[in-house]
């Protein structure tokens, strides 16, 4: 069940654009229901006056000297009686995003957001709703639909590399200069990785994911 906005919001706005910031303080100061307590230029600035002026939303941009947002968007969430955090940044990277949503942001908006969607989306994470510009949605959900990539190590990577070649476990040892006993334990994560249970099936998952090239 969704939380009820309080009839206040407490807002502090964390941006190390001086003009930026201003502008942002000046622009939700006009807005009924909005108390803009507070500003930073950064997150450790964030982190430091969170605690005293108990903002009910951090408007947090992400790219900031000394500790960028998805950092002290981290560290605010693990505090007790956390505010919750809303993304207003240039950058949709899916880096980024990923970032943000993982640090435990209620929101990510750009910054090229029309005004009145900014406090709408304000009004809906104060209330505890996730808010999402539409193209980090649409990117998000990409991400959702694609396989995540398979990474091997660069060790793993030499193991099926030889393993590619027709070696046998102990000569994949002797080339590499570690025992047979740890060629299987590579080749075990291997199997686990690429979700197969042989060396054929492993360097044929391989090729197919386009870890090994023909």
């Amino acid at each position: 069940m969704t939380a009820t906005a309080p009839d206040r919001i407490r807002i502090l706005v964390v941006d190390d654009h001086p003009v930026v910031r201003a502008g942002m303080v000046a622009l939700l100061g006009e807005v009924d229901g909005f108390d803009v307590v507070g500003e930073a230029g950064n997150g450790a600035e964030a982190l430091a006056l969170a605690p005293r002026l108990d903002p009910d939303i951090v408007l947090m941009d992400l790219r900031m000297p000394v500790m960028d947002g998805a950092e002290a968007t981290a560290r605010l969430r693990d505090q007790p009686g956390a505010p919750q955090v809303l993304v207003l940044t240039t950058y949709d990277t899916d880096a980024d995003i990923v970032r943000a949503v993982e640090a435990g942001a209620r929101g990510y908006l750009l910054k090229d957001t029309a005004p009145t969607a900014l406090a709408e989306a304000i009004r809906r994470a104060a209330a505890g709703e996730t808010v999402l510009a539409p193209p980090v949605a649409a990117k998000l959900a990409e991400r959702l639909r694609a396989p995540a990539p398979v990474e091997l190590t660069p060790r793993e990577l030499d193991v099926l590399q030889a393993v590619a070649r027709g070696l046998s476990n102990a000569e994949v040892g002797r080339e590499l200069f570690i025992g047979e006993a740890t060629v299987k334990t590579h080749l075990l994560r291997i199997f686990a990785k690429l979700e197969v249970t042989d060396r054929t099936g492993a360097v044929t998952a391989a090729y197919k994911a386009g870890i090994l090239n023909l």
